[in-house]
């Protein structure tokens, strides 16, 4: 959960999400030490009256300008496109859920089973309960079971949505007409909280993602009850 002031990212709560920040972490020391040595020869040229006849025609100095930068896109594209094939790899899900999105709130259905699914309304502020959040409740929660893998199927009925989670690293974009799919393992048992994030109109704020990931068994009493109840 994100808290006032937060500068980096919220704790990951999956195995993609610790690897986003890994890559994260990566990209920055790159830009870091680039930014670094950038600096460096400007305060340089700018402070010295001297100057090198050599670096003025240098076939050296324009080969190791061309080569570096070269090596150093490798440096970051190749562990961006292994995290990229990571993410989209869906091997025997256990749990698939369908959500879709509407002006303005969440509907869920959990394919595997017949008759499970419920919609997922923003809790108002007056009705809120001490503890709770403020624009990130619902009165429904997609619950899942931790360490499983899970399917989400993404669409939406009148305009574009997107539903994203930030501590789980999944965010998949919601199209009418359209089924999207992605993945995640939650490594830890909690409540986890997203928003859209596709400006989806006058509401748009106001339709929040809560997954509460659960031990196994605890997510079969649950499904028990949903299902009695419907």
């Amino acid at each position: 959960m994100a808290h006032p002031t937060q500068l980096g990212f919220q704790d990951a709560a999956s195995p993609a999400m610790e690897e986003l920040i890994g890559f994260h972490d990566h990209a920055l020391m790159i830009v870091f030490l680039i930014s670094t040595l950038v600096l460096y020869i400007i305060v340089a040229m700018v402070s010295t009256k001297l100057t090198n006849k050599f670096i003025l025609d240098s076939q050296e100095i324009e080969i190791v300008w061309t080569v570096l930068p070269a090596i150093i896109l490798i440096l970051i594209a190749l562990p961006s496109l292994r995290i990229l094939y990571l993410m989209d790899e869906i091997n025997d899900p256990h749990v698939t859920v369908k959500a879709m999105g509407h002006q303005w709130y969440w509907s869920y259905e959990y394919t595997d089973y017949e008759n499970l699914g419920f919609n997922s309304y923003m809790v108002p502020t007056k009705d809120l309960t001490p503890g709770e959040f403020r624009l990130l409740e619902t009165d429904h929660r997609m619950v899942i079971p931790k360490e499983s893998p899970i399917r989400i199927l993404v669409s939406a009925e009148d305009v574009l949505h997107s539903w994203a989670v930030p501590s789980l690293g999944v965010k998949m974009d919601a199209v009418p007409g359209r089924l999207n799919q992605t993945t995640f393992i939650v490594s830890r048992p909690g409540m986890f909280y997203g928003q859209c994030s596709e400006i989806c109109g006058a509401n748009h704020s106001f339709m929040p993602i809560v997954v509460e990931a659960v031990p196994l068994e605890n997510f079969e009493k649950w499904s028990s009850l949903m299902l009695e109840d419907a």
